[in-house]
């Protein structure tokens, strides 16, 4: 089965060692893919996706944060160049997951 969602967040920098950009899934949305793929996870609770923001599409993992209480989607060096993105702007992310 196929689930897509589609929202907008923030992109955000981390702040510990790295460049890494993220954007932070809603928490409702969260929960929901946690229920959809209980049991399905890999290590550390990752979720492999197909994601897309404007015309790029990447596969990649999100990732559950505690602290956020929500998963962490990555953006890679490439998608924000291809997308013109900054940490501070919006973006509209699709995600796809198989289950």
């Amino acid at each position: 089965m196929t689930h897509e969602f589609v929202f907008r967040a923030t992109v955000w920098l981390y702040q510990g060692a790295g460049a890494w950009h993220f954007v932070t899934l809603p928490k409702p949305l969260s929960a929901r893919i946690k229920s959809i793929t209980a049991g399905r996870n890999k290590a550390f609770g990752t979720v492999r996706v197909e994601a897309a923001i404007g015309e790029t599409r990447w596969r990649t993992s999100i990732f559950p944060d505690n602290k956020l209480a929500a998963y962490v989607l990555p953006v890679k060096t490439a998608v924000r160049k291809r997308e013109h993105l900054q940490a501070g702007m919006i973006a509209e992310v699709l995600l796809v997951i198989e289950t």
